[in-house]
């Protein structure tokens, strides 16, 4: 066998600092330490080429730059801070494609809507009047659209009385309004504060757009949508003793107590109320005018007049149960079953309260005239 060729220690430790003179971190040439030099000679037959292929795929200065990109950290994308669920605005998952149920935004939202329709095309709105306040010195009579305030002045609500009884004008109106406290009314709006949520109306106007359209208007065949003996629906807006104001269709028109049923009322209170509805029969109709217009309504004329068939229930000598329903000069009338009233004297231990149950005997019967009397002869309570 041949014997191996002795290589000078000196020579591979020159070959080796050779290769590895072109090794670079970062640019910079890394030193070689005597105390490796040793490990590197005796390493050096085993690892030369590997060595060799490195060093010049990283000297390779072409490279440079591509391996200083690669390594230089990328920036960070701006991230923005996470917002708590707490803080978002809730959102309402709907059981179908568009939610149905109604929220308070969605609300308020058609409420305004409502307003601005009414503000800019005239269109009539309907309320409730909820209260009356003075805003300086006119009553104005308050109602709510929602959440929004509607403030309809009192000459703006009610036409101005013909008599005022050297009253106070201011008065009147104060007085007029709050009697119809309760009463449902439409109104135009004339004005819109969105940040305040507070709306300025008219009632008058309101009125007469009405009266244009149901008593001058006609139906598809050309008739009059409202004319004498007709039966309507009207509105209770205001009740006194003696009777009630009902508006219908935009015309405010006087019922007196004995239009109101054929029995006999001592006060109209006990009765009706503002924000009822009532049918009415039109007894008398004149139109002046578009906006002129007088009407004369009846409520117990538009039912059935209950004397007809109640007096044939009744008998002359026979007694029957009934309620003292009015006293006055003419006697005590007491509502018998079946809606009418028996007129009877005052009986001898005194006049009986209104409300006292008591016992008539019929004494006589006018047919013709729907009249009945008789005498009051036993009360279950105590006078």
């Amino acid at each position: 066998m041949a014997k191996k060729k002795e290589v000078p220690v000196e020579a591979v430790e020159q070959e080796a600092m050779h290769q590895t003179d072109g090794v670079q971190v970062d640019n910079e040439p890394v030193p070689v330490k005597s105390s490796e030099k040793k490990t590197s000679s005796k390493a050096a037959p085993k690892t030369e080429k590997k060595t060799v292929k490195r060093t010049r795929k990283k000297s390779n200065p072409g490279n440079d730059s591509e391996t200083a990109k690669a390594e230089s950290p990328k920036p960070k994308a701006e991230t923005k801070p996470a917002v708590r669920r707490d803080q978002e605005t809730p959102r309402v998952v709907s059981i179908d494609e568009k939610i149905k149920v109604i929220t308070n935004e969605s609300e308020k939202q058609n409420m305004l809507l409502d307003l601005l329709e009414s503000l800019r095309a005239g269109r009539i709105l309907t309320d409730m009047i909820q209260g009356v306040e003075m805003y300086g010195d006119e009553p104005c009579a308050v109602l709510y659209h929602g959440e929004f305030k509607v403030i309809i002045p009192g000459k703006h609500l009610i036409e101005p009385p013909e008599d005022t009884r050297g009253q106070p004008e201011k008065e009147i109106y104060r007085y007029l309004v709050t009697k119809r406290l309760g009463a449902e009314v439409d109104y135009v709006i004339k004005g819109v504060d969105q940040k305040a949520d507070v709306a300025v109306a008219s009632r008058l106007e309101a009125m007469y757009q009405k009266r244009r359209a149901y008593y001058t208007g006609t139906d598809r065949n050309g008739n009059r949508l409202l004319y004498e003996g007709a039966l309507a629906e009207a509105r209770v807006t205001s009740v006194i003793r003696p009777g009630m104001f009902v508006e219908l269709f935009g015309v405010d028109t006087y019922v007196p107590l004995k239009a109101l049923s054929y029995q006999r009322w001592a006060d109209a209170c006990e009765h009706f109320q503002p924000g009822d509805r009532v049918i009415v029969k039109i007894m008398k109709l004149e139109r002046i005018n578009r906006t002129n217009i007088n009407v004369v309504v009846s409520v117990k004329h538009a039912g059935e007049n209950p004397y007809e068939k109640a007096l044939k229930k009744y008998s002359e000598g026979n007694s029957y149960i009934g309620t003292v329903s009015m006293v006055n000069t003419s006697g005590v009338f007491v509502a018998m079953e079946h809606g009418i009233d028996c007129l009877c004297e005052y009986p001898k231990r005194g006049r009986p309260p209104i409300g006292a149950r008591v016992t008539v005997r019929i004494l006589g019967i006018d047919r013709k005239r729907h009249r009945m009397w008789g005498s009051i002869a036993y009360s279950s309570m105590t006078y």
